[in-house]
């Protein structure tokens, strides 16, 4: 196998360099290096190359992330597609922004509590264990919350996104061929990633949920474009008042059938227990079985004596 040093670097670019020019110096001053499908599998020292900003180690057979102690200058760091099972030795990258750890073997994004910088995230379709899926170190996300706008974690068997929500700067999620089935979780996290513009997760099962689309459409006022199709202003607009317009004919529905059950109680009751004359004097019991009645709500099916008031006849032959 081959480890990367400044000879092999030596070797691959001497066509390149003026024959006048000393090596190191050449080596100082670079700010690009491209080292992709050279079957490397360790990354020795570099550290002549102070300047190095973009750094490309992709389709290669590296296992460890290391030696970069030298590179507080690099800004992007391709690593994608390499053999790698950890992040790590990556805290003196201080100004790290765009990091490719696509097609490895990391089962957890962690080691980078110290890399404030970092916008963009790329960690998808890592060779994980069979039933597993990739893990968030709380740590890492904390530290990323502020910086990272762009994050995908494609096809990594992810079920929720709810520990992804600290990301408050999250600008474009895509996260297709996951294991996504919960559309109210999603439109949990939605109402946290207020400056989200653009969404992919089409390959998941909550795609075949009904009315999935109009939902997150209604949910995030930010989205822009959602599994690669744009959002128009006109589409949310008459989401927003299709579901207000539901809700409302909901409301009316469940308050008209509360004054009907209401109406229907009262109707019964006084069927089984008539009000009373104005002018009947009811005796002590009378009133105490009323009472009863009214109170415990108790509908006996054998109804109480109507009690009549006394007639003309019956006073004038008093």
């Amino acid at each position: 196998m081959v480890r990367l040093t400044v000879y092999l670097i030596a070797k691959i670019i001497s066509h390149k360099t003026r024959n006048e020019e000393d090596f190191e110096q050449y080596l100082r001053k670079i700010t690009h290096l491209n080292l992709s499908d050279k079957n490397i599998d360790a990354i020795g020292d570099l550290s002549l190359c102070k300047n190095l900003r973009v750094l490309y180690l992709y389709d290669n057979q590296i296992s460890q992330i290391e030696n970069l102690d030298f590179a507080s200058n690099i800004t992007h760091l391709y690593l994608q597609n390499n053999c790698i099972s950890r992040i790590e030795n990556l805290s003196s990258l201080k100004n790290l922004e765009k990091l490719y750890l696509g097609g490895n073997c990391i089962t957890v994004v962690e080691g980078l509590d110290k890399s404030e910088e970092i916008r963009e995230l790329h960690i998808e379709s890592q060779h994980l264990p069979r039933g597993e899926k990739l893990l968030f170190d709380p740590r890492t996300l904390r530290s990323l919350a502020k910086s990272l706008s762009v994050l995908n974690i494609s096809n990594n068997n992810i079920d929720e996104l709810e520990e992804l929500a600290v990301l408050e700067n999250l600008t474009y999620l895509r996260a297709v061929d996951n294991q996504l089935q919960d559309v109210e979780d999603l439109e949990v996290v939605l109402n946290k990633w207020t400056k989200l513009r653009r969404m992919d997760i089409t390959g998941n099962p909550i795609c075949r949920k009904p009315k999935y689309r109009d939902r997150i459409v209604v949910q995030s006022q930010s989205l822009e474009s959602l599994d690669g199709k744009e959002i128009k202003e006109m589409e949310r607009q008459f989401l927003v008042n299709w579901k207000a317009s539901k809700a409302a004919r909901k409301k009316s529905k469940d308050r008209v059938t509360d004054e009907h059950i209401l109406y229907q109680h009262f109707s019964d009751f006084e069927k089984l227990y008539p009000i009373l004359p104005v002018h009947h004097n009811p005796s002590v019991k009378e009133k105490t079985d009323f009472l009863v009645v009214s109170e415990m709500h108790k509908v006996k099916r054998k109804p109480l004596p109507r009690i009549l008031g006394k007639n003309k006849s019956d006073e004038k032959s008093g």
